[in-house]
């Protein structure tokens, strides 16, 4: 099943997140990895999912 980042990637575009095993609650973010890990690991989850939400979501369609 598909997971619906929408309203995550409004709120936290740009950002690096830390997402916990369900991959929608945010546990930490900040400009760079460090920032969110390094929240993450203060509200108690030392292994969070880490990615970066990008400033634009774009369609993208290959063709040959």
């Amino acid at each position: 099943m598909a997971i619906d980042w929408t309203k995550t990637q409004k709120k936290y575009k740009g950002l690096w997140v830390a997402l916990a095993d369900d991959e929608l609650t945010v546990l930490g973010s900040g400009k760079t990895l460090r920032d969110a890990l390094q929240k993450a690991r203060d509200a108690g989850n030392h292994d969070p999912i880490l990615t970066r939400m990008p400033e634009n979501v774009e369609a993208y369609v290959g063709a040959i």
